[in-house]
């Protein structure tokens, strides 16, 4: 051949990833926790495992996502420091939800071409993230795809793990009769149905820098908003003395893909029914703006979107007022949007769609009825 060929005239530049890691450093060594062991650079991350092996019968719970079409709004307006939120929320949220604490993460990064400052910028969001959460970011990849990834392409997945003791594990099993179903307000879209709302704008000829009245804001900045992290709020929700001697947390639920209904529906035991009240808030304008530049079909949207509750908590009347405390002091909105009764006394609306189960979990019954305030 008249010339060599080098992984570098491949699409593949070494350097560029060694500067990358060299400017995210500072991001990921405040996302730590004590029991880290090692720091950036090893080919693992490390967790000292003492405390858990001190629990009566730990049980480790362990979660994976990504952000989904998300990514192709951050490509777009070339920002890259928020979409680290998004990544950690999927990810430690889902792990909450029985009960566990995260206890540390690891991300994946794969690119059409490092560029240094963006895959650090992406990095950092979610270092602040984990931080947040209080979370230990112990390692990742980004690995440089020529020729499968555009250039300025990348997608972003990561993975937790928790820890919870047995007795504490949180599931259908303690959900109850007369529990109190309490939402808890999203940020925004989230990270889920994008697929979707790109679609409708791009349907309508909508450019993301476009100004919304009804957002306060340009069209791109509305959807780039990060998710809210619940991870450390909820913890404290759970382990909260007030909370506890209301009869404590029975259940929780994390709004994403399949919207509010099915996610629900997948941590109540069988024979138990949910009646959620639309009347009791009133979704933010990203969400009926969609669905009506879209002619969106109300149900369809609801199956998608978070229509601004971004988790559920199911307490018994005694512990509303404290829990309902606790998280409007993080800043987390929360109100009574339903209760659970048995499904043979349920009030069932013959004429709304009822959800028994979702995800291959066979599971009670969710009903949402009225409109929206």
């Amino acid at each position: 051949m008249s010339e060599q060929i080098t992984y570098a005239s491949a699409g593949v530049d070494v350097e560029a990833g060694d500067k990358a890691v060299e400017l995210m450093k500072a991001a990921v060594a405040r996302a730590t926790r004590p029991e880290v062991v090692g720091g950036l650079g090893g080919f693992a991350g490390m967790f000292d495992a003492s405390a858990i092996a001190r629990m009566t019968r730990p049980i480790l719970a362990t979660s994976t996502d990504g952000v989904g079409t998300k990514v192709a709004i951050a490509q777009a307006l070339d920002r890259h420091d928020t979409i680290g939120f998004d990544l950690v929320g999927m990810v430690v949220d889902d792990i909450v939800v029985c009960g566990a604490e995260p206890l540390f993460m690891t991300d994946y990064i794969a690119c059409g071409r490092v560029v240094p400052e963006r895959i650090a910028a992406i990095v950092g969001g979610i270092a602040r993230a984990c931080e947040q959460a209080r979370v230990a970011l112990v390692g990742g990849e980004t690995a440089e795809h020529p020729g499968l990834l555009g250039v300025d392409d990348y997608d972003v997945a990561g993975a937790a793990t928790g820890v919870v003791e047995y007795a504490d594990v949180l599931g259908p099993d303690r959900v109850a009769a007369g529990d109190v179903v309490l939402g808890l307000a999203s940020s925004g879209l989230h990270s889920n149905g994008y697929s979707l709302v790109r679609r409708v704008i791009g349907a309508a000829g909508w450019q993301l820098d476009r100004d919304v009245p009804e957002f306060g804001r340009t069209l791109g900045e509305e959807l780039l908003t990060p998710t809210r992290v619940y991870a450390a709020d909820l913890l404290d929700l759970i382990r909260d003395p007030a909370v506890v001697a209301g009869g404590g947390v029975h259940g929780l639920s994390h709004v994403t893909g399949g919207g509010l209904v099915a996610n629900l529906a997948r941590v109540l035991p069988a024979g138990l029914h949910a009646r959620l009240d639309r009347t009791t808030w009133t979704p933010p304008a990203v969400f009926t703006t969609i669905g009506a530049l879209g002619s969106v079909p109300q149900l369809d949207l609801e199956r998608t979107l978070n229509m601004g509750v971004g988790f559920v908590a199911l307490v018994p009347e005694p512990a509303v007022d404290a829990a309902v405390t606790l998280l409007e002091a993080r800043g987390i909105r929360t109100w009574a949007m339903g209760r659970v009764t048995h499904e043979a006394d349920a009030a069932v609306d013959a004429a709304v769609e009822v959800v028994r189960g979702a995800k291959g979990v066979h599971g009670g019954s969710v009903q949402l009825v009225g409109t929206y305030a």
